[in-house]
């Protein structure tokens, strides 16, 4: 009875764990800033420096750096909803959530602020 119970935990667990990971592999890698689309009033110089400096970088161990609207130094991220949502956690841990679209070679940040489109470099 307690293997049994075992067993199906640990199906359970490797399903959560494989379900969980559907989208990070897509996500590791380094991306380019290629569009912003502003929801709300954004200027030009302020739209400019994001797509002139606009990079990402996600490692396999949950860390990203580069630059979205500020620096990111050491910050982490995490996927959500089956890679849907994306989380990123800057040095300081302030929480920038987006909903996330990743293919092979784009990735598509949208916030209440922006829409980011990024390219895989």
């Amino acid at each position: 009875m307690k293997k049994s119970k075992l067993i199906i935990f640990g199906i359970l667990l490797a399903t959560i764990v494989l379900f969980s990971c559907k989208g990070r592999n897509k996500l590791i890698h380094s991306w380019k800033i290629t569009t912003v689309e502003a929801k709300t009033p954004l200027s030009d110089s302020v739209k400019n420096i994001i797509l002139k400096q606009g990079k990402l970088t996600f490692t396999e161990d949950g860390h990203v750096n580069g630059y979205l609207e500020d620096e990111i130094t050491n910050g982490t991220f995490a996927l959500t909803k089956g890679g849907k949502n994306l989380i990123i956690k800057d040095e300081t841990g302030t929480p920038y959530p987006y909903e996330s679209t990743i293919t092979s070679d784009e990735l598509i940040l949208d916030s209440k602020e922006m829409k980011l489109t990024l390219k895989k470099i």
